[in-house]
């Protein structure tokens, strides 16, 4: 930990407790909007994943604070919770906790279900600072799925952030009435202001139209990741049978992590029989927000991504049991297969024989200025 930043930088108002890349890339616009209103905030960094590239790509300042050594993978635990992991978990609520009593901000700001957020909730809540000066701030908040183990370890994450938080950021009119309805959470300050996903990925796309070229052909972008379907073989066999009924070109930048378990399983050496799809290096952000931005589809796994989908008017098929982003289902473009085999297939089948008729729909999660909105609302 750098501890001598603690004397040596100026008061600031703003903490934020960072882990993970998909936090950092929703967190960036308020980074770079505290920056141009030239006001310090403190850059706390768990250590979960390895940011020092992301926060060079994004033009944001490096971590003040890196509470444990990055991983040289794209992340520490590939989602597992075992002994490593929930001892990392305890000893980064202590760190985080400690560093905060010097710091001593107003706010306290993190993002979104990881194990890193649940950290800092905990960290920076009122049962371990009864007589806290600061007010922790959960963006991101009131996401559920409706199971606790789809997906795991995110929904409890989740729950634990918003039960320890102070204001509630919520992202859509549907995850403020989670909050709401929930009689946990009926002495919090809740406030739904939009998603910062959709300043981030304004802010990544005029950058990327700027250095990448669109592909001269119609592509499907692939993204899977999830820990519940890359622990299971049948879930991920099941996965690449799905991928089997893409008849277009595909692009599929591969997670280490999903490199691991398709090796592993045996998976591997039948999805490189798959001619049409492109097995790429993961891409940067912005790399993958110009590869969205003007693909025909998408499927995926993952979270944000259900957002930017919504943004860029992509269809995305699902290949999830459950999701915490509901609001997406009823805009028509995106697709909750459930892993069926046979209803992605014909999901498929319609998109490519452009067969969707997509209406026109309001973003769930608003309009660019989500930032500007928050840091006023914080103030």
């Amino acid at each position: 930990m750098k501890k001598d930043r603690v004397k040596s930088k100026k008061k600031s108002t703003i903490a934020i407790v960072i882990g993970t890349k998909a936090e950092l890339i929703k967190c960036m616009p308020l980074m770079l909007e505290l920056s141009k209103q030239k006001k310090e905030y403190w850059f706390i960094h768990t250590g979960q994943h390895p940011l020092g590239k992301a926060c060079e790509e994004f033009g944001i300042k490096k971590p003040d604070f890196i509470l444990s050594k990055e991983p040289e993978i794209s992340t520490k635990f590939w989602s597992r919770v075992n002994k490593t992991s929930s001892l990392w978990f305890i000893q980064m609520i202590l760190k985080i906790r400690k560093l905060l009593k010097k710091l001593k901000p107003n706010y306290v700001i993190y993002h979104g279900d990881t194990m890193s957020t649940a950290a800092a909730s905990m960290a920076s809540g009122k049962l371990l600072n009864r007589k806290k000066t600061w007010k922790n701030v959960h963006l991101e908040a009131g996401l559920r799925s409706g199971s606790m183990f789809e997906p795991f370890p995110e929904e409890i994450s989740r729950r634990i952030s918003d039960g320890f938080s102070d204001i509630l950021l919520a992202v859509s009119d549907l995850t403020e009435d989670n909050l709401r309805k929930d009689s946990r959470l009926a002495s919090k300050e809740i406030k739904k202001l939009g998603n910062t996903i959709v300043d981030s990925a304004a802010i990544t796309h005029d950058k990327a139209k700027k250095i990448y070229k669109k592909l001269p052909y119609e592509y499907a972008l692939i993204n899977l990741h999830r820990h519940e379907n890359l622990k299971n073989k049948k879930r991920l066999g099941d996965s690449i049978k799905i991928l089997e009924n893409i008849k277009i070109r595909a692009i599929w930048p591969l997670h280490d992590n999903t490199e691991y378990h398709l090796k592993k399983y045996g998976l591997l050496k039948k999805l490189k029989k798959l001619k049409n799809i492109k097995i790429t290096p993961l891409t940067n952000y912005f790399e993958f927000i110009f590869l969205l931005a003007n693909c025909k589809y998408l499927i995926t796994d993952g979270g944000s991504i259900q957002e930017e989908s919504l943004i860029f008017n992509k269809p995305c098929i699902l290949i999830r049991r459950k999701t915490e982003r509901q609001e997406g289902l009823s805009t028509g473009i995106n697709f909750l297969t459930g892993l069926n085999i046979n209803y992605a297939k014909n999901i498929i089948k319609k998109i490519e024989n452009n067969e969707i008729n997509v209406k026109k729909f309001k973003n769930p999660y608003g309009e660019r200025g989500v930032t500007k909105n928050i840091l006023k609302n914080l103030r």
